[in-house]
């Protein structure tokens, strides 16, 4: 497989997980939204503000514009639930379109950033891009072990669900 279509095959997995998942934190009353349930980030509402740190607001930047934002890995950017909620649904849709536009050399190139304590730091691009994919996979099931502990349904976020959604081989 190619890397964009791998990458992309990531991209609409993650899209999908993340709008399944907020459906069912949707369903969460306020206070056990944003109950410290012992999660890394304490609670779902904090997870969540995470995943919008480092998805979309650290890494999307990172690849996409070139340059590292200084933002703290627990910020709270967004303190509305149902703005953040959207933000989330919206910003996962950015991922697809900007594959599309990278070159086929890049795919085996670095990418050059600086880290959070402010030294240079270079990785292979497809392996850390490998990593922003997986990382918001590990969130999204603190969460839904979270729902679980709160005695809350809780979707099957699995890649094979997402691929056997699709309905193809």
């Amino acid at each position: 497989m190619d890397p964009i279509s791998h990458f992309t095959t990531l991209a609409r997995y993650g899209q999908w997980a993340m709008v399944r998942l907020l459906d069912a934190v949707a369903l969460l009353p306020e206070a056990e939204y944003r109950r410290d349930v012992g999660l890394f980030f304490r609670s779902i509402h904090g997870t969540l503000n995470h995943l919008l740190v480092t998805e979309h607001h650290l890494w999307f930047v990172r690849f996409s514009e070139g340059v590292s934002p200084k933002v703290a890995l627990d910020a709270e950017l967004e303190p509305n639930r149902a703005t953040l909620d959207a933000s989330l649904r919206g910003l996962a849709e950015r991922w697809e379109p900007w594959l599309a536009t990278v070159p086929a050399a890049r795919w085996a190139q670095t990418l050059d950033y600086t880290t959070m304590r402010g030294l240079p730091a270079s990785l292979p691009f497809a392996a850390t891009l490998t990593h922003v994919f997986n990382h918001g996979t590990h969130h999204r099931g603190q969460i839904t072990a979270a729902l679980t502990q709160l005695g809350q349904p809780c979707p099957e976020l699995d890649l094979v669900y997402y691929l056997q959604s699709l309905g193809t081989p």
